[in-house]
């Protein structure tokens, strides 16, 4: 779990051990929508796209490969990567970013269709589509400093809500942030508000409902986009 029952309790959770075990798993499921990330190992097929350059860029942090497949859009043939034909990284070493790199140049005589008189690898890669699938574990050992405060936070909130001690469908998380139901801030237009100077309603963003929850995972929010499966 991202945070312990008695980090949950000191937050406002109130209940059994098994209740508040229970709120705990929502809030980490919140998180990870909020974060796009995984701060414990998880087992994903994470779905990317092939660069120019031959990378495929991961929307997860990598911590070891199974697979790599190609060819996997709509009406494709699957093609999996012999493992001596792509390098891993992950952003787990400074510096690094979660991808997998295809290899770009040099060939393979043993594996079909990456032969030298074949055009190597490069000439392999260019009979499949861009669409890829990468299997996985992927997440941090751990979760990180802050995480599980964030989580445990998102827990009280989540069964305050749910229990009717909060507000729901624009009701006021902590810190006077106005969100739905689904825990998007929101700002109501104040009567007789002009657009065109600034004043109209701004556009729902993504939160866990809890402002200060949002700033403890600030620092692990991921831009990248869609996971393949779980």
């Amino acid at each position: 779990m991202y945070c312990t029952v008695a980090q949950a309790r000191a937050a406002g959770c109130t209940g059994t051990d098994d209740e508040v075990t229970g709120w705990i798993a929502r809030a980490q499921a919140v998180v990870d929508a909020y974060t796009q990330q995984a701060f414990e190992p998880t087992d994903l097929t994470v779905a990317g796209t092939v660069s120019s350059r031959m990378r495929i860029l991961l929307p997860r942090r990598v911590r070891t490969i199974s697979a790599v497949r190609l060819g996997t859009g709509p009406g494709d043939t699957e093609y999996t990567v012999p493992v001596s034909a792509y390098r891993v990284t992950s952003s787990a070493v400074l510096g690094q970013v979660d991808a997998v790199q295809l290899a770009e140049f040099g060939y393979n005589d043993l594996v079909a269709g990456a032969e030298s008189y074949a055009g190597g690898w490069a000439g392999l890669w260019g009979r499949w589509g861009s669409d890829a699938l990468v299997d996985g574990s992927f997440g941090y050992d751990a979760p990180p400093s802050g995480v599980d405060l964030a989580t445990a936070m998102v827990a009280a909130w989540s069964q305050a809500i749910a229990t009717g001690q909060g507000t729901p469908g624009g009701g006021v998380a902590p810190g006077g942030i106005q969100v739905d139901d689904e825990g998007n801030n929101v700002v109501i237009e104040p009567a007789g508000a002009d657009a065109d100077a600034g004043g109209g309603p701004s556009a729902p963003r993504a939160t866990t409902g809890v402002p200060q929850a949002d700033v403890l995972l600030s620092l692990y929010r991921n831009d990248h986009t869609l996971i393949g499966g779980a």
